[in-house]
């Protein structure tokens, strides 16, 4: 008789000044029977992110907050969770984020999967209140996302706002990420979920992705994730390239990878030209400019798409995606005929 697939699972959050939204986190996190650890790791926040989530602890025991005295990046702050935690199965939650009841049991009715992952509704912080009688509901639709498919969703394009399926949190089974030794990369602040389960799918991980909604994504102007410095696109483009000098790919999902790499470097060019712009002046961004010519046609190509943006209309009214009801915007494809009755 084959014995029953673990089903109990550790939250991992990892926040940075987030007394605001902690608490609507942890509490989500633990309205599910499923999950039997929240992580909090508070990331050397300055405000009284670590009091408000003891405070949010529903008295199970469940709840365990570590501080860092100082800031070390999502990554290690991750990472610090998985090692002190049980679980067989890790999900991550941001936390300005929430997950809409029911979310675990979504998930964890499917079976073949080292990774799984379901849609994410991207809701407006002032429209978070009352947003789960706004989801729409959608048939599972299972699939498996393999390599190709998930480097190809993180190569964003001009008029598709941010949104990538990088975006998506699976949940994650601790067993295949031991035996392969997998870990998040602590050198990267940008981009470290995309390395991550780029490693992991290079390395055979099934992952499989439904349509059903189980996360919501809060959207705010100030939120951390939506900026990043110019070394931290280097370090992205960097860490492409080790994949690609590591990993056995096949030539679909090597080819895939170089222009996620071609894409993150030319994203990097374009902002360290006018960094130099901006701190050393003119002269000495055309000087570098013409001393690196493969940098060319990814700088002149972002000024000028910079310039031209505001006559571009958004080709969708979500990132990269793909279906909208009302207020909310969702991230995989779930159009009218995937709606379950």
């Amino acid at each position: 008789m084959t014995a029953a697939a673990p089903t109990n699972v550790c939250i991992i959050i990892a926040a940075k000044n987030a007394a605001d939204t902690i608490a609507r986190a942890i509490v989500s996190a633990l309205a599910e029977p499923e999950v039997t650890e929240v992580v909090v790791i508070d990331d050397g926040s300055t405000d009284d992110t670590a009091a408000v989530a003891r405070a949010a602890a529903d008295g199970s025991g469940r709840v365990n907050v570590v501080r860092f005295d100082e800031n070390r990046g999502p990554a290690a702050a991750r990472n610090h969770a998985i090692a002190i935690s049980k679980s067989p199965l890790l999900g991550v939650l941001d936390a300005d984020d929430f997950f809409f009841p029911g979310r675990m049991r979504q998930l964890l009715a499917q079976d073949g999967w080292d990774f799984i992952a379901d849609n994410i509704a991207f809701i407006d912080a002032a429209q978070a209140t009352g947003a789960e009688r706004k989801i729409g509901r959608f048939a599972p639709s299972p699939r498996l996302l393999d390599l190709v498919g998930f480097v190809e969703g993180n190569i964003t394009r001009r008029g598709v706002r941010r949104g990538e399926i990088g975006f998506l949190k699976p949940l994650m089974r601790r067993s295949f990420l031991d035996e392969c030794g997998l870990r998040y990369n602590e050198t990267l602040r940008l981009g470290e979920d995309f390395d991550l389960y780029a490693r992991a799918l290079a390395r055979g991980a099934r992952y499989k992705i439904i349509h059903s909604c189980g996360y919501a994504a809060v959207v705010r102007g100030n939120s951390l994730s939506g900026s990043h410095r110019t070394i931290d696109l280097r370090r992205l483009y960097e860490a492409d390239r080790a994949i690609l000098a590591e990993a056995r790919l096949s030539g679909d999902a090597a080819a895939a990878l170089r222009r996620h790499e071609r894409h993150i470097r030319g994203r990097y060019e374009l902002r360290h030209f006018l960094d130099l712009k901006n701190h050393e002046g003119i002269a000495t961004a055309f000087a570098y400019a013409l001393a690196h010519p493969g940098a060319l046609p990814a700088i002149v190509g972002g000024i000028v798409g910079d310039k031209t943006e505001r006559f571009r209309r958004s080709r969708s009214p979500a990132p990269v995606a793909l279906g909208g009801t009302g207020d909310v915007r969702y991230l995989l494809e779930a159009f009218a005929l995937d709606r379950a009755e």
